[in-house]
């Protein structure tokens, strides 16, 4: 049995091997970058070893430091989490010839599921249905738009060493092919170093549905059931479940045995995920559900297959590459209730979703529910890693308990001063279609505004904080036999708001200049008005300011150029994802100060658009 682990990864998943291997008695090592100095992963573990600076291509994605980590630790295996390296099937083989054992499966099935064109035909070979579409050498642009063309829009566009929801563009007509294309390429490469893509159809009303996996060196391959993973925001997973709504047992042995039969088409050992899309226009049926991909890893999501199974998938993980067979036969595996896992970010809704970077000086999570959690009060989000701070699990005999468990957590869930989707969240669950379970992977799209948290809290909270705020005897505008009401201007958030309250409704205190006011997963900072207190340019004024740091990959305009309202203006990648910055309104590039290629910092003018006249 292992007795001494390196996890080559950080965050919340290297929070929870370790949590693991403890429960096991197994010595633990951790592997940091300089922004993880100080991080919870690092104090968690037996012993952490430095790997190089912020950037991953400089830390995490360097195999060779992370191997001479653990033969310098004396680490006997080493675990790779998930994202990163974890699917890099040279790492994994560099692993086994420096004589230390991979917690993963063999370098040859992660090459064979590696690259999704590949996996596809092999799948095809196996009798696995796929979904139709181009897996073709010719990656020319031309060819590919023609390729779109007779498959039929719309059409997804998909990098062949995808994964995350990365390096993914639905295309609904020939006119944006090619941009679409471009920067799924881009991306494509910068995340993964290669922009090889593959075309498939875009399937009607999508549901998607994934089977976890797992074999041993035995021969012995079993499903652990599947995930519902349908809502979605952008090809990125928004709330997973266990088990699929609406699956009858028919349905589920024909999907499960699929998947099963996938894994032994590559002598699958380890865990590992078969990724289905099922077209839901007529509920959940076996012949139409196709094959998307393999995930040759640990998922994000996997928390709830434990919570329905019983299993903890990471202690499977660890006995099955110390040579032992699998703990439990199919026939013991049963499903027990139902759970629901959200991922709670770092980021704005409210500013499309932007990154938030910062100290989270309050983290204060809701009750009820698993939490894995990479950070700690106090802790630094920054910009060189994914901004998800903790994934929040509910369990419940239904789902619609499991579902309520997890909306009144994350409803009670307070952190400052950076933003989170807790509010967008909230408000998904409390969707009727989520409720009904009406789902799809273009449910969040459609609804757009409905999901987005309020702006502001609703009259009583910033009546209760502005009387906190206000000395007793404030009696201006007050008028003889009427209700004590006053109508003063406050801070909320750096916004100048005007707020009618009982100023005896509360008792202020001279000690705090502002107060905090947590509701619906959100908080926002009250403070007195002052003069000078305004939140700076924004692109009402036409000025362009770089949301977060990050560097500019693509500038689409001209100083002297006419642009239109919405048109994209520059393109900034940051936090590992593309982010489009936009006129907003109608104007002249008046100034522009940014070049392809460049470092930006936050809040840097990189344009300004002088408006139209009329």
């Amino acid at each position: 049995m292992i007795q001494s682990l390196l996890i080559a990864n950080r965050g919340e998943i290297a929070c929870r091997i370790i949590r693991t291997a403890r429960a096991m008695g197994i010595r633990t090592v951790a592997v940091y970058s300089d922004a993880d100095a100080t991080a919870l992963h690092v104090r968690s573990a037996d012993e952490a070893v430095h790997i190089g600076p912020s950037p991953v291509r400089e830390s995490y994605l360097l195999g060779d430091r992370i191997i001479a980590a653990a033969q310098q630790t004396g680490a006997q295996a080493i675990h790779p989490g998930y994202g990163f390296l974890s699917e890099n099937a040279e790492f994994a083989q560099a692993v086994i010839d420096a004589g230390l054992i991979w917690v993963g499966p063999n370098p040859s099935s992660i090459t064979a599921m590696g690259l999704k064109d590949a996996a596809k035909q092999l799948m095809q070979d196996a009798g696995v249905p796929t979904t139709p579409g181009y897996l073709g050498a010719d990656q020319s642009p031309a060819h590919l738009a023609a390729q779109a063309d007779a498959i039929g829009y719309p059409v997804l566009i998909k990098a062949v060493a995808g994964g995350g929801g990365k390096g993914m563009r639905k295309v609904d007509a020939p006119a944006d092919f090619a941009d679409a294309l471009a920067s799924c390429q881009r991306e494509a490469a910068s995340s993964f170093g290669n922009d090889h893509v593959l075309l498939e159809k875009w399937v009607t009303n999508p549901r998607h549905i994934e089977v976890q996996v797992f074999g041993d060196t035995h021969g012995n391959v079993v499903h652990l059931f599947e995930r519902d993973c349908s809502l979605q925001r952008r090809h990125q997973k928004v709330i997973e479940e266990a088990p699929a709504p609406g699956m009858d047992a028919a349905t589920r042995e024909a999907i499960c045995s699929a998947a099963v039969r996938a894994a032994k088409a590559v002598d699958y050992v380890g865990a590992g995920t078969i990724e289905f899309i099922a077209d839901g226009s007529e509920g959940l049926r076996g012949d139409r559900i196709w094959f998307m991909e393999m995930n040759t890893r640990l998922q994000v999501e996997h928390p709830v297959t434990e919570e329905i199974t019983g299993v903890d998938l990471v202690e499977w993980q660890l006995r099955v590459a110390s040579g032992k067979p699998l703990p439990l036969a199919q026939d013991q595996l049963s499903i027990n209730g139902h759970a629901m896992e959200a991922r709670l970010y770092a980021e704005d809704p409210i500013k499309g979703f932007l990154p938030s970077i910062g100290r989270l000086d309050t983290f204060d999570l809701g009750e009820g529910c698993r939490i894995d959690t990479g950070v700690g009060q106090g802790a630094e989000i920054s910009p060189f890693y994914d901004p998800m701070i903790a994934k929040m699990i509910a369990h419940g005999a239904t789902r619609d308990e499991a579902r309520e468990t997890l909306a009144a957590a994350l409803d009670d869930t307070a952190i400052w001063p950076l933003k989170t989707n807790a509010g967008f969240l909230v408000k998904a669950l409390e969707h009727p279609d989520f409720i009904a379970a009406q789902l799809d992977t273009g449910l969040i799209g459609r609804e757009g505004d409905a999901l987005m948290p309020p702006h502001h809290p609703d009259a009583e909270a910033l009546a209760d904080a502005a009387a906190a705020l206000t000395p007793g005897g404030v009696l201006a505008g007050f008028r003889l036999n009427a209700p004590v009401r006053a109508e003063a201007p406050f801070l909320l958030d750096g916004e100048t708001v005007t707020i009618a309250f009982d100023p005896r409704g509360g008792e202020a205190d001279p000690n705090h200049e502002d107060v905090l006011i947590a509701q619906a997963g959100q908080v926002w900072r009250l403070a007195p008005w002052r003069a000078n207190g305004g939140a700076g340019g924004a692109a009402s004024d036409g000025a362009i300011l770089s949301p977060m740091p990050g560097r500019i990959i693509a500038v689409s305009v001209a100083a002297g150029d006419a642009v239109v309202k919405g048109q994209k203006l520059l393109t900034l990648e940051a936090m590992k994802m593309e982010h489009s910055l936009i006129a907003p309104f109608d104007g002249t590039v008046a100034e522009l100060n940014a070049s392809e290629g460049g470092q930006v910092s936050e809040g840097v003018l990189l344009a300004k658009i002088e408006k139209a006249e009329g």
